[in-house]
């Protein structure tokens, strides 16, 4: 194992890494290269064979297809780190020959530009997507470069990189522009991070610093092109400047609005920035956004963005189920976000949030076989509205092979390949090790008092036993390790041991520490009971009055019409619903089921033709059984909801 490498060693993970590694990264090759039968075509590899001059044709697909290609690239940069494969590193460092092959002598790179509209670079950078694409490829070149050594792709995305540089900026002659997707400022830092290259740094900052400010760059664009969009034919209204979160300057923006993924990459970078550079002000916009989103914006299972008109916001508490979009990008740069937020200060709120959106919204968006994805994840299905409701047609019932844009199925991808580091920090002086996600690995770390190796054992989601077994090479060693207190565990303080023996500590900003001169061979027990439990929702979330979820331990669950027969929005708990669970290892592959007494709407005296008459209670009793909500979707496509009635 690498110096400061987490190599994953799980039950439950450890399952998903190899799916992603054997079947979602070869899988995703395969439609890139538009070889899925009865899947959208993809067009990326073509594109860049195109814009590299080893084919004739035009360029398909989406402004922003480059995108996909570098977040496969990602994904297999963050595999070959912990799984070395020849022949994967042959397809991949083919696929970046074609990419250096596809750029301009002046180290411009994006396959829409150079075969579609040449000559208009930077001309709509509202709509057009060339930073995003840009960036995305940096984030390729730099997880490629760690993974395995090789700089091609990363010199290749520096040469673009000072390009960009050369382009943007205050000073006389440059473009005092922005991008209206938000992603190259991210990229920008880990660029930085990794080539100890200032001026990318410079020009994230720039890049966060300039947006917002007025006159508004987007709409004097806008005038420009002669009000036009790269979306719609003719003439089109003043750009809605929240969409993009470049209504107020980032520093004074309170309030989550606009297209989610943009705004959760941006503050992203914004608490990099702030890290980074020590600016408070970042820092405090960082942490009021974080409060609107999580408090007020964002759903049980860990989803933020509840409509489909722009993939946005709405406002606070408008969380309904049925018509939410909840794009999995959206969660999965939430997960970006919580890890900087962590990286600032370790606080178990930031965690807990990550691990929410993790084991439900991201993982419930990819089918147990690798090769379907949801776009949107909803908390309530019913598929006859979602094929004749033009207000639900977003909401699929069952996962898709791939999509027209196809932005998630590759983020899940690179998340999933890259969450060994999601699981641990270290503090800034190096004397604290803090434990954010149980999930089973082996870590080293080079602390001020000397090397430790941490072998983590867990048995979540199902049990809650974990265990951390401690290895050092040079005898004893002082530090701290700071084990995370999840909000889900309600039940007084967790058990702690050291040795066997019963240990007392301290909980600081949600975690446990344990400060003591640790020697080779101890053994910390960390004990969370997880116990099912009936999760009401705050009064002001309309669509859940009245109503439960049942969430055990990370995982929340969701009745399914497999089940419990149709139509689930008539079942309801009983008074006394008295939950019960147990593992069932045949279905989908193993978990734990809930079980317990409700009642269904008693529909044998209605008549087809009334559909009302006066109130009675007629109900029947029914004993329902609730899975996992990431498992959904895995069987015969039927109704499915989050929330029950109470």
């Amino acid at each position: 194992m690498r110096k400061g490498q987490v190599q994953i060693r799980d039950d439950f993970w450890s399952g998903y890494s190899e799916l992603v590694r054997k079947t979602v990264i070869p899988y995703q090759w395969e439609a890139l290269n538009d070889r899925v039968e009865g899947a959208e075509p993809s067009y990326a590899i073509r594109n860049f064979r195109i814009a590299a001059g080893l084919e004739e044709g035009e360029f398909g697909g989406m402004v922003f297809q480059d995108s996909d290609l570098a977040k496969w690239l990602e994904a297999v940069g963050y595999s070959l780190a912990t799984h070395p494969d020849p022949e994967l590193t042959k397809i991949a460092d083919d696929a970046i020959e074609l990419i250096g092959q596809a750029q301009r002598e002046d180290g411009y790179l994006n396959t829409y530009f150079t075969v579609k509209e040449p000559g208009k670079r930077w001309t709509n950078l509202l709509d057009a997507h060339e930073l995003y694409c840009a960036g995305h490829m940096i984030e390729a070149a730099v997880a490629y470069y760690n993974g395995t050594g090789k700089r091609k792709l990363l010199d290749i995305m520096c040469r673009f990189s000072d390009y960009i540089d050369s382009v943007f900026g205050t000073e006389p002659g440059k473009i005092r522009g922005y991008c209206g997707h938000q992603e190259i400022e991210l990229a920008l830092v880990k660029l930085y991070e990794t080539t100890g290259e200032e001026r990318y740094l410079k020009l994230s900052r720039y890049f966060i610093d300039e947006r917002g400010s007025k006159p508004s760059y987007f709409t004097e664009e806008w005038e420009r092109r002669g009000r036009t969009s790269h979306w719609v034919q003719g003439t089109v209204s003043a750009p809605n400047l929240e969409y993009n979160q470049s209504h107020l300057p980032v520093r004074e923006q309170s309030v989550a609005v606009g297209h989610s993924v943009r705004a959760v990459y941006m503050y992203t970078a914004m608490a990099d920035l702030a890290r980074l550079t020590g600016d408070a002000g970042l820092r405090e916009a960082c942490e009021r956004l974080w409060r609107n989103v999580t408090g007020k914006q964002m759903y049980i299972t860990g989803g933020i963005g509840s409509t489909h008109h722009g993939e946005a916001f709405s406002f606070d508490y408008d969380l309904p189920n049925d018509t939410v979009y909840a794009e999995t990008c959206a969660s999965i740069g939430l997960i970006f976000w919580a890890r900087r937020m962590l990286q600032l200060e370790a606080k178990s709120e930031y965690a807990d949030v990550l691990e929410r959106a993790l084991y439900n919204n991201v993982l419930g968006s990819m089918s147990k076989d690798g090769k379907h994805f949801f776009y949107v994840n909803p908390l309530e299905v019913w598929p006859e509205a979602s094929a004749k409701n033009p207000g639900k047609h977003h909401v699929k019932p069952v996962r898709q092979k791939w999509f027209g844009c196809s932005c998630c199925p590759p983020n899940v991808a690179r998340l999933l390949s890259s969450l060994n580091d999601y699981i641990y920090t270290v503090s800034e002086d190096a004397k604290t090790v803090y434990a954010h996600l149980f999930i089973g690995s082996e870590a080293a770390f080079d602390l001020a008092s000397g090397r430790v190796t941490l072998r983590q054992t867990s048995e979540l989601p199902w049990n809650g036993r974990v265990e951390f077994r401690v290895s050092l090479p040079e005898g004893s060693v002082p530090f701290a390790l700071a084990l995370r207190v999840p909000n889900w565990f309600q039940s007084g303080k967790p058990a702690l041991t050291v040795g066997g023996k019963a240990q007392d500590y301290r909980v600081e900003n949600g975690y446990a520490i344990v400060e003591r001169t640790w020697a080779d061979g101890d053994t910390v027990e960390w004990l969370l009971p997880l116990e099912t439990k009936l999760v009401a929702a705050h009064p002001l979330i309309r669509a859940d009055a009245g109503k439960a979820a049942i969430q055990r331990g990370p995982l929340v669950y969701c009745v399914e019409e497999a089940d419990n027969g149709a139509p689930v929005a008539s079942l309801s708990l009983a008074d006394e619903p008295k939950l019960a669970e147990r593992f069932d290892a045949g279905l989908l592959g193993g978990c734990v089921v809930v079980e317990g007494d409700g009642q269904v709407d008693d529909a044998s005296a209605w008549a087809d033709s009334v559909p009302y008459r006066p109130l009675e209670k007629r109900t029947k009793p029914a004993r329902f059984k609730a899975i996992p909500y990431y498992l959904w979707g895995n069987r015969e496509p039927g109704e499915m909801s989050v929330w029950l009635r109470r």
